[in-house]
């Protein structure tokens, strides 16, 4: 990877907050409770990870931490800022940056094009923002593909690109939901050592949102765990890794190989 990118020269106000957290968050739509009661803080420059099996509230919460969801109960916090009222732009604004589990590429675009416009939405201009953009796509390797149409990059690139555009405004906290989905292990290699990278060069925290579970214990330094929207354990990977209630609720049959997997790797 090549040398930082030099965020400033989006000449965004960078976020202060040393923390980003929900406290007490329940979100309910009519009879179903999504999450209930859930506490987790994400920090500067480091990784959380958040799992759960599929249904478990994990991309409800995120976007209850990045504004696109209001809790029903408990309060998001920013830098011990109750957020409360946010739009999703004033999280961005602020420092508070997410990937999608769907790419959300423009796919007539080029892929340089794609990272730009988000440089230009914020009032940059052409230039300025294309040098950016160049920039973070070095940063990411991806500099030889600045010209491709997005809509014929392979699906892993299509992520690449999607955490490029979200690293734009040198965000304080980044949340990536699901970055690796379909991605072989040689791949997940690739990506994981990205994330752990993102933390030290832009200073940022990292929550991850994964099921590989080879990228979350090798890249994680610690893990959240939901099931049914709710807590049901936190910890080191090592201390995830020996939980008994993990293995129960989340983890069995194919998970659990995943799991023995990712010990010998982390």
């Amino acid at each position: 990877m090549t040398s930082r990118p030099t965020m400033t020269a989006t000449g965004v106000e960078q976020s202060q907050a040393a923390s980003l957290a929900a406290q007490n968050v329940s979100v309910r739509f009519g009879g179903l409770t999504a999450i209930g009661d859930v506490t987790l803080g994400l920090e500067r420059e480091k990784i959380l990870g958040l799992i759960g099996p599929n249904g478990a509230g994990k991309t409800t919460l995120v976007n209850c931490l990045t504004g696109f969801q209001r809790p029903t109960e408990g309060s998001i916090l920013l830098g011990g800022q109750d957020t409360a009222g946010w739009s999703a732009e004033r999280f961005r604004h602020q420092g508070v940056a997410r990937t999608f589990q769907a790419g959300r590429l423009f796919k007539d675009l080029t892929v340089v094009e794609n990272v730009e416009v988000t440089g230009t939405g914020m009032g940059l201009g052409r230039r300025q923002a294309h040098h950016l953009a160049m920039e973070l796509l070095a940063w990411l390797g991806m500099a030889d593909k600045a010209d491709i149409v997005a809509g014929t990059l392979p699906y892993t690139d299509e992520r690449r690109v999607g955490i490029a555009r979200a690293l734009f405004l040198g965000p304080a906290f980044l949340l990536l939901d699901e970055p690796a989905a379909g991605m072989a292990d040689a791949e997940c290699d690739e990506l994981a050592q990205i994330v752990l990278d993102i933390p030290r060069t832009f200073t940022c925290g990292v929550l991850l949102i994964e099921h590989n579970m080879r990228m979350v214990m090798g890249t994680c330094d610690f893990i959240h765990v939901l099931d049914s929207g709710r807590t049901i354990a936190e910890g080191t990977p090592a201390e995830i890794q020996r939980n008994k209630k993990v293995l129960a609720a989340y983890l069995g049959g194919e998970g659990e190989k995943q799991l023995e997997m990712a010990e010998g790797h982390h």
